[in-house]
């Protein structure tokens, strides 16, 4: 394949995934980590963020189109950041990506979720997570809402 669009993650249907992708995590290792996993999947990531109060900006700035957000952050949360986002992006998916995997935290992010992975199953798991939302594919799916699984 040539063009724009060359070498990048293909979806279900032979779709190219050219999705812009914001990293948003306070940890600097963990970002950097995430970065080029997904740079080695020929993922575009076009920004990152270490704390909610910057994603937001980002998300305005950037325009992404999903965002992999930590739950854990200093200052504002990853579930506080996810509502702000969507005020200021309705179009933007949120993909969680946390240490938290517990029922608990699964069904806290629900409401702004458009997708949850656990960090520790991100090598099995994220990639085709991002695949199904980029392609518009996720448990619950109701039009442009975040859905409610």
């Amino acid at each position: 394949m040539t063009g724009p669009h060359a070498g990048a993650p293909v979806a279900p249907l032979g779709k190219t995934l050219s999705s812009r992708i914001l990293v948003v995590d306070d940890n600097a290792v963990a970002r950097k980590t995430i970065r080029s996993f997904l740079n080695w999947h020929d993922f575009r990531v076009c920004g990152e963020a270490a704390d909610g109060k910057e994603a937001v900006q980002k998300v305005r700035d950037l325009k992404p189109d999903i965002v992999l957000l930590d739950i854990n952050m200093p200052g504002m949360n990853g579930i506080q950041t996810a509502s702000k986002i969507l005020r200021v992006s309705r179009r933007t998916k949120i993909i969680f990506l946390t240490v938290h995997n517990n029922p608990g935290t699964v069904h806290a992010t629900q409401t702004w979720a458009h997708g949850f992975v656990a960090k520790s199953a991100a090598g099995t798991e994220l990639i085709p997570a991002l695949i199904r939302v980029a392609a518009g594919d996720w448990p619950g799916r109701t039009g442009e809402r975040a859905p409610t699984f």
